[in-house]
């Protein structure tokens, strides 16, 4: 028998096929893009998404010559919800988080219950990419949508329901909304009372790993699966590939080395506090029962290497092309070897934690009418290494440790990077013989709830296996910890630039 797990990203979705000893049967992905009806908007067609789906499940079945399907199980991006009504037609695209729309209205929840009392109720900092921000800007300004609105579903809640599961959600997503009790595991009234949205127009939470119905027998009928699969709340994408990856102990975090960067550390009582606050550190219910994670990640990563690549790296991509590997490849065997004379601030799409400034810019420092172009590559690896120092050194002060980074997605194949890394953080950094830590975290749930493993903790030891790691050089270390002072300088000074030195930028 298998196991079905989908993971649901805001530019593609992927599907993964593994047997119960981990073994990956099939897979995959679909590509789909947002739209933007305005400046500042940005939507994503949740219909889109539903064939793509629905293509790759089938696509991914076509080649997986098992005995069948036991259960699925679904992790996605959160904060944007999909409106839909009683017959699951969908009502309007939804709003992605980096949509401008929600500001008015995370200010005006604000100054109803105060900052601090919404820090303790959600584990989170006001912010208005939550979901219910987006939730009340519909209802002022699209009163009829919300009025015939039965249910907002976030991503992965959609896709289930969809399949043929109950309207829910899990603590995890739930987390995502800015409306969720993350202590009392349940919608928090005194939000929703403010913000003036039903309650019962959420998906009922419920825990990750929980069974929330069976496939459709016409949808089953239609992707080529067999009768009585199962479906098994997922999650978060993040804590997904925190649980595929093996963080279910503290101390470890899964490193999601993509388009950006997010690193997930795991501790087992939750961590609300103003030092967390501080950094924008949110608190969320861990897809494994009784754990909470956080979440600290960059807006570029992967993006910037692609940003060099397009507009200064034609011969690399040529290069490439020959040799049959990718630009990024060829990109990151020719930087400078040792450390850059350089500094590249990385925050060419705004920052992301600790700062939450959607003004900063990205700068590169210290160029010379010598300096070349793999000299400027080392320094954006450098520089986005750098950021999520920041990160980890505010973390530890908040009384979160990480010791141990579990690396996936497309620059965790980069051997050279993940010791560059090392040697940078002072801490190891692994590697798994699956990359794909999303789908391997929701196949776990699905194989936990139907049977397939006794405990998530069995599973873990079952099905997650270190392939490499990278120990981090002292000598190099030292050096990187010297450069990491002035680095952490920079930041302040270009909000000094830029003139608003006094106070974040909304």
């Amino acid at each position: 028998m298998g196991l079905l797990g989908l993971d649901i990203g805001t530019s593609g979705c992927k599907a993964t096929v593994i047997d119960y000893e981990g073994r990956v049967l099939g897979g995959a992905y679909r590509e789909y893009s947002l739209s933007a009806p305005q400046a500042g908007w940005q939507e994503l067609d949740p219909d889109t998404v539903w064939r793509s789906v629905k293509e790759i499940v089938a696509e991914s079945l076509a080649g997986y010559r098992g005995e069948g399907i036991k259960a699925i199980s679904v992790s996605s991006f959160g904060e944007s919800v999909t409106p839909i009504d009683r017959n699951g037609k969908v009502l309007h695209n939804a709003i992605i988080y980096i949509d401008r729309r929600g500001q008015e209205e995370a200010e005006f929840l604000k100054r109803s219950l105060g900052f601090q009392r919404i820090l303790e109720i959600t584990g989170a900092s006001v912010h208005p990419m939550y979901a219910i921000n987006k939730i009340m800007w519909l209802k002022k300004h699209r009163p009829e949508i919300y009025a015939e609105t039965w249910k907002f579903l976030l991503f992965a809640d959609f896709i289930l329901f969809m399949l043929g599961a109950k309207p829910h959600t899990d603590y995890s997503l739930a987390a995502r909304t800015m409306a969720f009790d993350v202590i009392g595991k349940t919608w928090s009234r005194e939000i929703l009372d403010a913000a003036g949205v039903e309650e019962g127009k959420l998906g009922e939470p419920v825990q990750s790993g929980t069974i929330v119905g069976e496939v459709n027998p016409s949808i089953a009928r239609e992707l080529g699966l067999p009768a009585g699969v199962i479906l098994v709340a997922g999650g978060h994408d993040q804590p997904c590939a925190a649980l595929g990856a093996g963080v279910i102990t503290g101390g470890i975090a899964v490193d999601g080395l993509g388009t950006t960067e997010c690193v997930t550390p795991a501790f087992p009582n939750p961590t609300i506090s103003t030092a967390m606050a501080k950094s924008s550190f949110a608190c969320v219910p861990h897809v494994v029962k009784d754990m909470y994670v956080t979440y600290a990640f960059t807006f570029t990563s992967g993006s910037l290497l692609r940003w060099y690549r397009d507009n200064f790296g034609q011969d690399c991509r040529e290069e490439a092309e020959r040799t049959g590997s990718s630009a990024y490849e060829v990109l990151i065997g020719r930087a400078t070897k040792g450390p850059s004379s350089l500094y590249v601030l990385p925050h060419f799409a705004g920052a992301a934690t600790p700062y939450m400034d959607t003004l900063s810019t990205g700068a590169i420092l210290g160029l010379r009418i010598d300096t070349k172009g793999e000299d400027i590559v080392k320094a954006i690896l450098e520089g986005i290494t750098f950021e999520m120092m920041v990160n980890l050194e505010r973390l530890d002060a908040a009384g979160v440790r990480v010791d141990e980074l579990r690396a996936v997605g497309g620059l965790a194949k980069s051997e050279e990077f993940l010791q560059l890394k090392a040697d940078m953080m002072g801490r190891r950094v692994t590697t798994l013989d699956v990359s794909e830590a999303g789908t391997m975290g929701v196949a776990i749930l699905a194989g936990t709830a139907s049977g397939a493993y006794r405990s998530v903790e069995d599973a873990v030891a079952l099905l997650v296996k270190k392939k490499r790691e990278f120990v981090p050089d002292e000598r190099i270390h030292a050096v990187y910890a010297e450069k990491f002072e002035t680095y952490k300088r920079i930041y302040p000074a270009m909000r000094s630039i830029h003139g608003y030195a006094d106070g974040l930028a909304d």
